[in-house]
């Protein structure tokens, strides 16, 4: 049995680890799809590439608002996917060869399963290839979650993994699942000039975030969307190209697609994780402490198959700290999850980062909070922006902030002096009075939002 001193589960984040500093012991990285994991191929960067598309047909459908006149003559689904798909296979290609050029980093194509502590076999299309390591790292992802009445039909559905490369924009896509997957898909079919119908078991739509973006986002994609909420999925039947959503509220939804949005799994259960006394959580992720070890001694484990936060920027600082970790035994370093930013990029864009109104209610916090529109500075003017604004939440005592949230034109970018507040320990009023803030650009809306906090 060939014996390696490091070996690599996944070419996502987990081929991040590996590194120059790496050069001189003999690695392997095991993958079944193309490198660069869900990220690359079918996750942050085709829907980030897709959304833009969208927001750019938007604005010429819209730019009527300013007194431009413009028509929207179609948007080329076949040009736009092979453009964005084009470039990232081939980016996902060149990750793989360059690996393979290494000279110190062996590739193993297939599924990695472990048989023992730190022995592995990999089955691929050349048969099976079996052997040990020194040390190992799981980074092996996640997988879109299909709900029972979905699977078990026999129909044909989508998922994040598929939908993005279908051949032509869908008549009626009908859209199961309420949260960020889901938003930013159906608005980049919508903007293609599919139908969206949208069925979400909560209330609101987006329900993770706070309640004021939850709300504002849902009443906009009421007006866009056909949204029904409150209710599940009983039943899905039909045929290709007509299928029927039979829903517990006795109402009926028709659609030629259907792209199943409902939450994510850990791909814990591919890799027999019990031989090798590797422990997992009742969710499927693997267990590991703030170091990233696992309850096998050598094993570490990064990315949605563990994380808290399955956010590819919070995979990419693990990889950090396993990097650290694998070459520096006795000066360990810890993974922190304070201060995490996230992003929604559909239409508006939605950013946060700490904590919700409610999470603060239900901790039983003191808090106080003030939000701003973009309506009230002057470059929310010039957008002619009628439902974003910047929601911050502090505390009176130390003054420094618990969270804040952002819907409207830009969110992503806005959030970050808050980010950065939050992670320095900057308490709000000197985040909003010591800085300059440009005027009169869309960040005056935090440092307006910080400003008015009762403090």
């Amino acid at each position: 049995m060939r014996h390696h001193d490091l070996v690599v589960l996944g070419a996502g984040s987990g081929n991040a680890v590996i590194d120059e500093r790496f050069a001189g012991l003999d690695v392997a990285v095991v993958n079944e799809g193309p490198f660069g994991g869900t990220c690359l191929n079918r996750g942050c960067i085709p829907s980030k590439m897709l959304a833009h598309t969208a927001e750019v047909a938007d604005t010429v459908r819209e730019a009527g608002r300013f007194d431009v006149d413009a028509t929207l003559d179609g948007v080329r689904w076949t040009a736009v996917r092979d453009r964005v798909f084009g470039r990232l296979d081939q980016e996902a290609a060149d990750g793989e060869r360059a690996r393979r050029r290494s000279g110190h980093v062996t590739v193993h194509r297939g599924r990695a399963r472990f048989t023992g502590e730190r022995t592995l076999v990999v089955e691929g299309d050349g048969g099976e290839v079996r052997f040990s390591a020194g040390q190992v790292v799981v980074a092996v992802g996640s997988r879109p979650v299909v709900p029972p009445p979905v699977r078990d039909s026999g129909l044909p559905y989508e998922t994040s993994d598929t939908v993005m490369r279908l051949p032509a924009p869908p008549r009626h896509l009908a859209v199961l699942g309420g949260g960020y997957i889901a938003a930013e898909l159906a608005q980049v079919f919508h903007s293609a000039g599919s139908r969206i119908t949208v069925v979400e078991k909560e209330e609101t739509l987006l329900s993770a975030q706070d309640e004021a973006v939850s709300a504002a986002y849902t009443r906009i994609a009421r007006s866009r969307f056909d949204v029904r909420t409150g209710v599940a999925l009983n039943r899905l039947e039909g045929e290709p190209g007509r299928l029927r959503l039979l829903l517990d509220d006795g109402s009926v939804v028709e659609a030629d697609t259907l792209l199943v949005a409902v939450g994510r799994t850990p791909n814990s259960d591919t890799l027999d994780a019990d031989r090798a006394g590797i422990a997992l959580h009742d969710d499927g992720r693997i267990v590991v402490d703030s170091r990233q070890r696992t309850t096998a001694p050598g094993v570490f484990a990064l990315g949605d198959v563990c994380t808290p936060v399955p956010l590819k920027h919070v995979a990419n600082r693990e990889a950090q700290v396993v990097a650290h970790n694998l070459l520096h035994p006795g000066d360990l370093t810890a993974t922190s999850y304070e201060a995490v930013p996230a992003a929604v990029f559909t239409r508006p864009q939605i950013a946060q980062v700490g904590r919700t109104e409610r999470e603060c209610r239900d901790e039983g916090l003191s808090y106080r909070t003030a939000t701003r529109r973009y309506a009230d500075v002057a470059y929310g003017w010039a957008l002619e922006d009628t439902t974003g604004f910047c929601k911050v939440i502090a505390d009176p005592g130390t003054r420094r902030l618990l969270g804040a949230h952002i819907l409207g034109p830009q969110a992503s970018t806005l959030i970050q002096p808050l980010v950065l507040a939050m992670s320095l320990g900057i308490d709000a009023p000197t985040l909003a009075g010591s800085p300059y803030w440009i005027h009169p650009a869309l960040t005056e809306v935090v440092a307006n939002a910080l400003l008015d906090l009762d403090l």
